[in-house]
């Protein structure tokens, strides 16, 4: 497995290892349709007494892909993992924003000092940590208040977690964009996902 220092010149690909229980949802228009229906049908399975809140919960997968897709996202996981009863509800966007959209930094130093010079969130988190193999990357984990609206009613507030990652032999950048609305189980979704962005690299 190459580390990002010895690419010469950009990668073709990456690769990140996610949980099982974590659905990939497709994001081209031609095929997102058929993935919020799986997605749904398996999220149901068993429950044929909530049509309005199965049709929300397409809505609002429908809403997410649209936004994802907008701003350079290329996949969208969204977690079907469960504790008993109760869904540990989180999701994953990899995105790759636009040239034109992007601050002109060098380096991850340099993003996190021009990051540091906005709005860091309630609570925020932000400086640069090291991913084994994607090398230096910007971590910022805040709180954002709740969406009831646009998130099936849920009044807790959401718990995001990003990693700028700069792509090698490039002036590209890979998001990687968790998210849980879970507060009481946070700290422990964030472990999950540092987790998961520590297994990013190259291919």
């Amino acid at each position: 497995m190459k580390k990002a220092a010895e690419f010469t010149s950009p990668p073709k690909d990456y690769n990140v290892i996610v949980p099982d229980g974590w659905f990939q949802l497709p994001l081209d228009p031609d095929d997102r349709d058929h993935g919020i229906g799986a997605l749904a049908e398996r999220t149901f399975r068993g429950v044929d007494n909530a049509p309005h809140l199965k049709e929300q919960f397409m809505r609002d997968l429908q809403r997410k892909a649209k936004d994802a897709y907008k701003v350079g996202g290329i996949e969208l996981y969204i977690s079907t993992l469960t504790i008993g009863p109760v869904p540990l509800a989180s999701s994953l966007l990899i995105s790759v924003p636009a040239p034109d959209e992007w601050p002109k930094c060098s380096g991850a130093e340099e993003l996190a000092a021009h990051l540091a010079g906005g709005d860091i969130g309630e609570g925020g988190e932000l400086g640069v940590a090291e991913l084994e193999a994607a090398g230096n990357a910007v971590r910022h984990r805040r709180r954002e208040a709740p969406d009831p609206a646009a998130q099936l009613g849920n009044t807790l507030p959401t718990t995001t977690l990003t990693y700028y990652v700069p792509v090698p032999a490039s002036t590209q950048w890979l998001l990687l964009n968790f998210s849980t609305p879970i507060d009481p189980l946070a700290d422990r979704m964030v472990e999950l996902f540092d987790t998961v962005a520590g297994t990013l690299h190259w291919a």
